[in-house]
């Protein structure tokens, strides 16, 4: 199955390797396709877990969006940065 969700906070290729790592721990999942300039992932598998991956995305920092808002949305802001400098050096 496939699954399309639009991400906020995704700024480049460290954000990128931080979402497929994250995503490809999940069973089932086969690929993870992160379009950085769109703010899209596509993954291919994790049957119908959509909520697992959308809870896997916020908890990285790349909240599904409109889904965040508030002290939630700011959070998730200072955990992407976080793990944009993590996926760069990886």
């Amino acid at each position: 199955m496939q699954h399309v969700i639009d991400v906020e906070n995704i700024r480049c290729g460290g954000c990128a390797n931080t979402i497929g790592k994250t995503l490809r721990k999940i069973v089932g999942v086969e690929s993870v396709e992160v379009d950085i300039e769109n703010g899209r992932v596509t993954v291919e598998g994790g049957n119908d877990s959509r909520e697992l991956l959308v809870a896997a995305l916020l908890s990285s920092g790349y909240p599904e969006k409109g889904s965040a808002e508030g002290i939630k949305a700011a959070t998730a802001k200072a955990k992407s940065f976080v793990s944009c400098a993590i996926g760069k050096v990886s």
